[in-house]
């Protein structure tokens, strides 16, 4: 069969996830990708409580609906970041208390060593044998050194290097955690984060010493609008993807007003090089995707994460998942032309 679709659920924390989930399957999907925030799923007491994720469980269930993966985004930005107000909207209360930013930076750590346990609990609770493959919390981790990557002042290579061993020093621990639990952490390689293309992807790799619970959630969009190379990001790292969104983007749209940086203007604007598209209305080749994720052998979800501000959600949502499963096939298990070969008398 083809792969699940799954709908991230980041961007509907607004609603909670008893409405989200009947929604959810009426648009067409397989199941969800939870996102650690709003109520749809709590670290904290998943860690702890093998019941909170039944719980979850029996809610996705009544409605048709599976899951492979969480995600926490939010608390990871602040692991490795250089923290400042705009933190305090995002994380929870615990996380910020004093605001004191390294305080905010080991806390946030602390959490996502836990998500490791509560992504473990959930997934054993889950009702039905999914897919084979080790449970995932996607999410972020934050950069001390985005703010350098224009480099000037001049940014030494020891500059950027501190960066990374911070972000070594932070995560190493955490990894171990993910291991200790058999969960992988699937970092979504973004502008803003300590990898945000694919040098930096393998920089990454390497501080953390190739650790094997290291890996990416893929996300084209993020790509595409810089310039690199979305397929080739398949191909390169093809033994670390260990989750696939699926998001459409646009560039070269605007009035030549506004670059690649964004002109600090906000999503949506006519002026804007590039914005976030509903899937099949940007510019990336989704086919492209699709066959080199059967080259390089991942069966996993493909995890719509919708943002469109020009669309009705409900109904760009909807649309992306039904385009998602046309892009989307299993691969040949023949050659194509075996056919033509006669039998041998």
């Amino acid at each position: 069969m083809a792969r699940p679709v799954t709908l991230f659920t980041g961007q509907w924390a607004d609603l909670s996830l008893k409405d989200l989930a009947p929604l959810a399957k009426k648009m067409g999907f397989d199941g969800l990708e939870l996102a650690c925030w709003g109520d749809h799923f709590d670290v904290e007491t998943a860690a702890q409580s093998k019941e909170y994720c039944k719980d979850r469980w029996k809610l996705l269930s009544a409605n048709g609906l599976t899951a492979f993966a969480i995600s926490n985004h939010l608390v990871g930005q602040a692991i490795c970041d250089n923290i400042d107000e705009r933190h305090q909207a995002i994380v929870p209360p615990q996380i910020w208390k004093d605001g004191d930013p390294e305080g905010v930076r080991q806390r946030a750590a602390e959490q996502m060593k836990k998500a490791a346990q509560a992504a473990r609990n959930f997934i054993e609770a889950k009702p039905a044998p999914g897919l084979e493959f080790p449970p995932v919390v996607a999410g972020f981790s934050g950069s001390s050194v985005w703010h350098a990557c224009y480099a000037f002042p001049p940014t030494s290579q020891d500059f950027i290097q501190k960066g990374f061993d911070d972000f070594a020093k932070r995560f190493g621990p955490i990894l171990d955690a993910f291991d200790e639990f058999g969960v992988n952490f699937a970092l979504e390689v973004h502008p803003t984060e300590i990898a945000f293309d694919i040098a930096s992807a393998h920089r990454a790799l390497e501080a953390v010493k190739n650790h094997r619970r290291f890996g990416f959630n893929y996300d084209p969009s993020h790509l595409g609008y810089q310039g690199v190379s979305y397929v080739k990001f398949l191909r390169e790292f093809s033994d670390r993807i260990f989750h696939a969104h699926m998001k459409d983007v646009w560039w070269g749209h605007g009035t030549g007003e506004v670059g690649v940086f964004g002109g600090h203007t906000s999503f949506g604007d006519h002026r804007r090089y590039w914005d976030f598209r509903s899937i099949g209305h940007g510019d990336i080749q989704f086919e492209e995707i699709i066959v080199a994720l059967n080259d390089i052998g991942y069966h996993g979800p493909l995890s719509i994460e919708w943002e469109d501000v020009r669309m009705d959600r409900i109904h760009g949502a909807s649309e992306s998942c039904r385009n998602v499963r046309s892009y989307d096939f299993v691969p040949s298990g023949v050659a194509f032309d075996a056919a033509f070969e006669r039998e041998k008398p």
